[in-house]
């Protein structure tokens, strides 16, 4: 990895208090936000890349609004509980949500009452869009590019092709590239990345599919190749290719997914363009380079670019996620 991260700098048995210094902000319409200390709900547990986003991120609001940032992790039900909370919450900008696309997006689909309705209860503020997902192979299998895995897949019959939840990015890429080169992969559903990439370790799984950062200790102990790369190339691995340079069609491979910043649907314009503001700006603060650098994750972007990214992919994350038939639950 590009970086080493001290976790416990960020990490403090679930809640972490960040309090600074004030520094004055001109502008009257938002000078009264905020009047008292923030909530950062994070909707996945303590020491995930989410968690540690969401206090580096709020380390730095802390720093320029001067008011205390408190972290608190309420994961479960895919990002649910936490969102849900965020939905109820007074529009203020006091109670703030740092979740992922799957929260924003998916959880519509598939899940039958999630508790809110994104495009009524919440507002995107700002999202970093997502780093380009490794598809990973098995040395035993032979395969290094994407014409490779779909020999194999048909001269095998039989693929253990590991995704880190139904529903989930790599269940869809199977999916779709079922439907382009007419094979019957069979997705191998995990509760997350780590005992999928034990999985891959142990020799279990033919292909798996996954982070970057998440799959060094595949990569590192040369237990898989990497043959291609989900939607954009990944800067510590640039000779490899993403499945539309590999001649991949479906448009699916063109969303990337984010995590990012939400705020009750009502809160005021002025507060949600000076939060979106400062997430911006935490992108050349050290600790946050840091956390990006480790992800291997792009800056986070503004209010506009946010939303404008959202419905560019909303109606593809949709169509491929409905398409794979899953009953809501």
């Amino acid at each position: 990895m590009s970086a080493k991260l001290d976790r416990r700098r960020f990490i403090a048995a679930g809640t972490t208090t960040l309090a600074m210094p004030f520094v004055s902000r001109g502008a009257s319409a938002q000078a009264a936000w905020p009047s008292r200390q923030i909530r950062m709900i994070c909707s996945y547990p303590a020491g995930g890349q989410t968690d540690l986003l969401a206090r580096a991120y709020g380390e730095f609001i802390a720093k320029q609004v001067g008011k205390t940032v408190v972290v608190e992790n309420k994961p479960g039900a895919a990002g649910a509980i936490g969102t849900a909370e965020v939905a109820r919450a007074e529009p203020d900008g006091h109670t703030i949500l740092c979740s992922i696309s799957t929260t924003y997006i998916m959880n519509r689909v598939v899940m039958k009452t999630p508790g809110y309705d994104m495009d009524k209860d919440l507002t995107l503020v700002s999202v970093i869009p997502g780093a380009g997902l490794l598809l990973v192979a098995n040395p035993k299998t032979g395969v290094k590019t994407l014409e490779d895995f779909v020999a194999f897949a048909r001269k095998s019959g039989k693929v253990n092709f590991g995704t880190y939840s139904a529903g989930s990015a790599p269940h869809m890429t199977v999916h779709e590239l079922n439907k382009q080169y007419g094979l019957a992969i069979e997705p191998i559903h995990y509760r997350g990345e780590a005992p999928m990439w034990t999985g891959m370790l142990e020799g279990t799984l033919d292909v798996a599919m996954g982070s970057y950062t998440a799959a060094q200790s595949v990569l590192q102990s040369d237990r898989g190749t990497v043959f291609a790369v989900h939607s954009k190339k990944v800067d510590a691995i640039p000779d490899i290719k993403t499945l539309p340079e590999q001649g991949a069609t479906s448009k699916f491979f063109t969303v990337s997914g984010f995590s990012g910043w939400a705020v009750p649907k009502a809160t005021p314009q002025p507060v949600v363009d000076r939060l979106a503001e400062l997430c911006v700006a935490a992108n050349s603060d050290p600790k946050v380079k840091e956390v990006l650098n480790t992800f291997v994750l792009e800056p986070a972007i503004g209010f506009k670019e946010t939303n404008a990214l959202y419905q560019r992919e909303l109606p593809i994350w949709i169509e491929s996620a409905r398409s794979l038939g899953l009953e809501p639950a």
